[in-house]
């Protein structure tokens, strides 16, 4: 009965569950593959990950973001509370394609804040609802199956975790769009030849796979917990 109302009876679930797991390991596939080849590329002009988020900041005229330097392996990231792009060793220092293209993409966040692009505002004010949705989500799915007459507190761990959901498929547009304005930041202020943007759009479009999965693997999640509110009423 516990595994029927984790729906692991439906064929639907597991189909959907396989595909995740598929998605998953081919955009971890892709993006490791992309970043390890064009790690191995020096950029002809010879600017560093570091130098190239500085010079997409200055075509794209926006002031007073600092690039440094933060610890870890893909930890790149851009902060609008502090007003930063934190670049990983590997992206920082490096004088690859991959690490113009990382950095850039960086900067294309940056150019978004400043620009106030609508998707990001709203992906800024989904984080706390979405970690409270990915909190409370399952807690509430388990207090319904253990306590039934509080079963209503299966459809509400539905409704926080489709915030979380949210959040997710938000992400989307942003990175996409981060990375548009990288390349055409990178094509228009000559940081790479045009063999090297080939290289550049390679790298960004396996990164971008990886919001795929991760958006593909939350509806699966999603559609599981739908799954138990169904079978929990049958």
């Amino acid at each position: 009965m516990y595994g029927y109302y984790y729906g692991y009876n439906d064929s639907s679930y597991w189909l959907f569950m396989i595909l995740s797991v598929i998605v998953s390991m081919y955009a971890h596939f892709k993006v490791q593959h992309a970043f390890s080849k064009y790690s191995k590329v020096r950029c002809k002009q010879g600017l560093t990950g570091a130098e190239a988020a500085r010079r997409v900041l200055e075509y794209n005229n926006v002031e007073g973001i600092s690039v440094e330097h933060t610890r870890g392996y893909f930890t790149d990231y851009f902060d609008s509370r502090s007003r930063k792009i934190c670049l990983s060793e590997q992206v920082y220092s490096a004088s690859t394609v991959a690490a113009v293209s990382v950095a850039a993409h960086e900067s294309g966040h940056a150019v978004q804040n400043d620009q106030e692009y609508f998707p990001l505002k709203l992906r800024h004010m989904l984080v706390p609802i979405s970690q409270i949705g990915s909190n409370l989500a399952m807690p509430l799915v388990i207090l319904g199956l253990l306590v039934p007459r509080w079963g209503f507190a299966i459809n509400l761990g539905i409704l926080f975790f489709s915030l979380a959901v949210i959040f997710q498929i938000v992400t989307l547009p942003v990175e996409f769009n981060a990375s548009r304005r990288a390349l055409k930041s990178i094509e228009e202020t000559g940081i790479l030849c045009d063999e090297e943007k080939e290289a550049a759009k390679k790298v960004l479009t396996a990164a971008a796979l990886t919001y795929v999965a991760a958006t593909f693997a939350a509806l699966v999640s999603l559609l599981r917990l739908i799954l138990i509110s169904r079978s929990r009423k049958n």
